[in-house]
């Protein structure tokens, strides 16, 4: 919730010259002379074809998806990254939503719509086969030795499917495999050979971590899933306010709060919007529908994620002044920002202050940081 790019183009122009010679000395090879009082006209070139208006849309369209897909690429592998120890580091204060999990994602090219099919083909070298995407840090996957590009063959002796719905169908196949084992049996292929790899099992939060398209300053939380969008990732700046605004939303899925606010299905529609290459972004229009989180709750929210970062590694000093500085430039007035969802800053900024105190008196007394 995540390669390398390949853009080809090759141009081969032949221009042919044939000349007859005069002099005497006989070629090596098997030349035959026409004469030497005569010097063959040179071929002239045909001229190059021009392509149509529409060849020339089409290739502009191409190029255009293809930097699209690249970039949107780059910053959900930024988002794996950052989430990894959240969600690895923090398996025992998940509750109900830790689970066995290998700890990749697979994609091709038919995991891209319409013409973003051709362009993931031709950037990101996605064919019918399924393809490591992503390989979260300090996981299974990373530690048994999976890398992205990776295309995926079998799984304890089974085929993974390859096609149009192969990203369902391997996950039907791997959920129980991974559910009831330690390790698996994989085989992959890395450029022209077939290795065999033993992925262990790793117990991590389950919630799947994506990137929102679009540039309202915002981010989502719907039980199982944490999307962030483009316009906090740019407002966020660096990976460590990211992992703010991550283990915020993770916080509100342990705790149940979108069940308890009855948003689930709204939160679940936007963020299925938003995933999409290219979303409809009218419907986020006013408040799109979510209600304000109250603020015992969101504080409580706010408690929990500093467990999450300091358990995850990061610095927790400067989260306060994050949600701040956020709040000055994304007020509650500004419609479909985080703040007008999460309206309580200066209560909230109470609880963390108090928390992060907390946390650091834990550290000095050597004690489990467990909220």
């Amino acid at each position: 919730m995540p390669g390398l790019v390949h853009v080809m183009r090759n141009k081969l122009t032949s221009h042919v010259h044939a000349h007859a010679g005069c002099a005497a000395t006989a070629l090596a090879a098997a030349l035959l002379l026409a004469g030497c009082a005569t010097t063959a006209p040179e071929a002239v070139p045909a001229a190059p074809a021009t392509p149509s208006p529409e060849a020339v849309a089409n290739a502009a369209r191409n190029v255009a998806a293809q930097e699209t897909l690249t970039k949107m690429v780059a910053l959900q592998d930024r988002l794996y990254r950052v989430a990894a120890p959240l969600l690895i580091n923090n398996a025992d204060l998940c509750k109900s939503q830790a689970r066995n999990l290998l700890g990749f994602t697979a994609k091709n090219k038919y995991s891209y719509p319409g013409e973003f099919a051709e362009a993931a083909q031709t950037a990101l070298g996605y064919g019918e086969r399924l393809q490591v995407s992503g390989v979260l840090a300090g996981s299974g996957a990373a530690a048994g030795g999976l890398r992205t590009g990776d295309g995926l063959l079998t799984v304890e002796g089974k085929a993974l499917p390859s096609g149009p719905n192969a990203e369902g169908q391997a996950a039907a196949i791997l959920g129980p495999l991974v559910a009831g084992r330690a390790s698996l049996n994989m085989s992959i292929a890395r450029g022209n050979a077939t290795q065999a790899l033993v992925v262990p099992v790793t117990r991590a939060c389950a919630f799947r971590v994506d990137l929102g398209n679009a540039d309202n300053v915002n981010s989502y939380a719907d039980g199982q899933r944490v999307l962030i969008t483009r316009g906090m990732i740019t407002f966020a700046q660096n990976d460590e306010s990211i992992a703010y605004v991550l283990a915020k939303d993770m916080a509100h899925n342990i705790l149940g709060h979108p069940v308890t606010q009855r948003s689930t299905g709204t939160l679940a529609g936007i963020i299925d919007n938003l995933n999409n290459v290219r979303p409809d972004v009218s419907v986020l229009v006013g408040s799109a529908g979510i209600k304000a989180m109250p603020q015992e709750m969101d504080a409580a929210a706010d408690r929990l994620a500093l467990y999450l970062l300091a358990r995850g590694g990061y610095n927790i000093d400067n989260v306060a002044y994050f949600w701040q500085r956020l709040t000055a430039q994304y007020p509650a007035t500004v419609l479909n920002s985080y703040t007008a969802n999460h309206p309580a800053t200066l209560y909230r900024v109470a609880v963390i202050n108090k928390t992060v105190a907390e946390i650091k008196a834990k550290r000095a007394a050597k004690r489990p940081l467990v909220p």
